[in-house]
């Protein structure tokens, strides 16, 4: 943590490292609510929950600024949970290891938390920083944003008093965002059957490694391989030639991180071992061919295992193998409202297989509904065809542009001030809170800001130093120039 001591601005970088320090990824952020509950009272700041969990400080105007429309900062509390295969590390127990390495800081084989950390650790530190000019302002901190926005589904109206709303979730300083895309998630289940096999048989275990994973909004049109559908293509193109029978096949651990790893145990006919491994070594070279200037680490890798468990039969696996290649993954439409931004997009981020059953969770995002409504309609026909059970569920609302925000333009206005040139105003293909939060306050005008944060949603996340100067100079110099009330 003393690496981070010395960067600025203080205190935004020692607060990051004391959120570092408290396990919080999705469903275990109690105990960082409750240390902020208490850093809260310690300052003498208002600090309140919701039923939900969410946490509301309140603090008020700096003398002279009583009359300025009253602000809310707003970050969530949770971080993605994803870690290195040779990383040992328990998200629920261990600190988050951030250090620095040139202009970035990054974390010890696992996420950062930078997304939403810094947003959350600025927000803190303009409640902690006497100096920070503003009028009434509240920090909103929300729950289980990563896995849901549980927080933001249950923010109840009349419990905010601002009039604007600052969200702290974007990934580029220099752009300024002013609506997101919805999404949902959708699970396809398909029963099993198992059968014993005949002597004769190797077992081996196929794995993907390697890939960079990344977030499954902001990373999904980079091209980058996803080891699900990676895995599925080798296993649909050879399994009938060569006698694989599947064991077990398991892949991703989050819906909406892009997956970087999946894994299949199988057995073999002892005669085809060789032809098995020849194309391996095949299909490794024609995936560095396709995926060398996105995915530099790639290895398809197969080696000597053990299973006690039966072989899929022939018709489950089959079915499976035929759903999993044929399911789309990525970019499904650009869009034509907002130039070079995805409208609809699909992550096929999770298969877990069990005994009897084997389920899939993918996460389709849009800006449009109708969009979500078309991929949800093209997984529910591949599911009936694969005579699986399908189940959307979770679906969230997207942030509807306004390009005549007041507190946009504002943004705008300062960041052109500051640095003498004008930021990107954009609209980003991932979930943010704001859609949600126009349900309960729908008169609230929106933007969110950010630093740079690359790799979010994988163990590459990490956050340039530099931007995070900037996206604070930023962020102070809006809070000072917020109009008076009307």
């Amino acid at each position: 943590m003393s690496e981070l001591s010395q960067l600025s601005p203080q205190p935004l970088w020692d607060i990051f490292a004391r959120i570092c320090a408290i396990p919080h990824p999705s469903f275990h952020e109690e105990a960082l609510a409750q240390d902020i509950m208490a850093w809260a009272n310690e300052k003498g700041i208002h600090a309140e929950r919701d039923q939900v969990g969410n946490i509301l400080l309140r603090k008020p105007a700096k003398p002279g600024m009583e009359d300025r429309k009253p602000v809310v900062l707003q970050a969530h509390l949770d971080m993605v949970p994803q870690k290195n295969n040779d990383t040992v590390h328990d998200f629920t127990k261990d600190p988050i290891q951030p250090y620095v390495d040139g202009e970035w800081v990054k974390a010890r084989g696992t996420t950062l938390g930078a997304d939403n950390g810094i947003g959350m650790a600025s927000a803190l530190a303009v409640l902690a920083d006497e100096g920070v000019a503003h009028g009434p302002l509240e920090v909103l901190l929300t729950m289980t944003e990563e896995t849901g926005m549980d927080g933001a589904f249950g923010l109840q109206p009349n419990w905010l008093q601002g009039e604007i709303l600052i969200n702290t979730d974007s990934e580029e300083e220099g752009e300024i965002y002013m609506g997101c895309a919805g999404g949902i998630d959708f699970t396809t289940t398909l029963t099993l059957q198992r059968e014993a096999l005949a002597s004769g048989y190797s077992v081996l275990k196929l794995a993907i490694k390697g890939l960079k994973g990344g977030h499954s909004g902001a990373d999904i049109h980079h091209g980058l391989g996803n080891a699900n559908k990676l895995l599925a293509r080798f296993l649909f193109e050879h399994a009938a030639a060569l006698g694989l029978r599947v064991l077990d096949l398991n892949g991703g651990t989050l819906r909406n991180a892009i997956p970087r790893e999946a894994f299949a145990t199988l057995a073999v006919p002892a005669v085809n071992v060789d032809a098995l491994k020849s194309l391996v070594s095949e299909y490794q070279a024609t995936l560095q061919n396709e995926l060398s200037a996105k995915e530099k680490k790639l290895v398809v890798q197969l080696e000597e295992s053990e299973s006690s468990a039966l072989a899929l039969d022939k018709a489950s696996q089959e079915r499976l193998l035929a759903l999993l290649n044929a399911t789309p993954n990525g970019v499904i439409r650009m869009s034509d409202a907002v130039p070079g931004v995805v409208e609809t997009s699909l992550n096929l981020g999770v298969v877990t297989m069990s005994a009897d059953e084997v389920v899939v969770n993918c996460l389709i995002r849009s800006l449009i509904d109708s969009g979500k409504d078309d991929v949800v309609g093209i997984l529910t026909a591949l599911g009936q065809l694969a005579g699986a059970t399908t189940a959307p569920k979770g679906g969230y609302p997207g942030w509807q542009p306004d390009p005549h925000s007041p507190v946009m333009q504002l943004v705008r206005e300062t960041y052109h001030s500051l640095f003498g040139k004008t930021p990107n105003i954009q609209v980003i293909h991932a979930g943010l809170e704001c859609g949600l939060f126009k349900k309960p306050y729908p008169d609230m005008d929106m933007v969110s800001i950010g630093p740079t944060i690359t790799g979010p949603h994988s163990p590459d996340e990490q956050v340039h130093i530099g931007s995070v100067g900037l996206y604070w100079q930023l962020l102070t110099a809006l809070l000072k120039a917020i109009p008076a009330k009307a």
